[in-house]
């Protein structure tokens, strides 16, 4: 059972920049998807980005688009969401998840969540 591990999480301003990670605790497959999801205060969940292991096809939700970069390190079995031009409706807890299949998208696996705040 793969683990994943979130970090970078904090307090920034509007306008800042933050990188968060997620380390898998062993080698995933050409056929993994990764993604970053959120929940803010009050409201679902959401995708934020999700990306292939294999081809890095990327995903994005349009509220981060232009804003936003998913990507992965393959020898580092980490995944990064790296967030520009943050906005105070960008707080919420980001989850990192993995889908074992590429074909059939279920994200089986996640992390614990680290908390981002943007504050006005």
């Amino acid at each position: 059972q793969v683990q994943l591990v979130e970090s970078g999480g904090g307090l920034v301003q509007a306008g800042g920049s933050m990188r968060l990670s997620c380390a898998a605790s062993e080698r995933t497959n050409g056929n993994y998807v990764m993604g970053w999801f959120r929940r803010a205060p009050g409201k679902d969940r959401e995708l934020v980005a999700r990306i292939t292991w294999s081809g890095g096809t990327t995903v994005y939700a349009d509220s981060v688009k232009g804003r936003f970069t998913i990507s992965r390190d393959n020898a580092k079995n980490t995944v990064y969401l790296q967030m520009n031009n943050l906005r105070p409706e960008d707080t919420a807890v980001y989850y990192c998840a993995a889908s074992p299949s590429i074909v059939r998208i279920q994200f089986q696996y996640w992390g614990q969540g680290t908390l981002v705040t943007v504050s006005e």
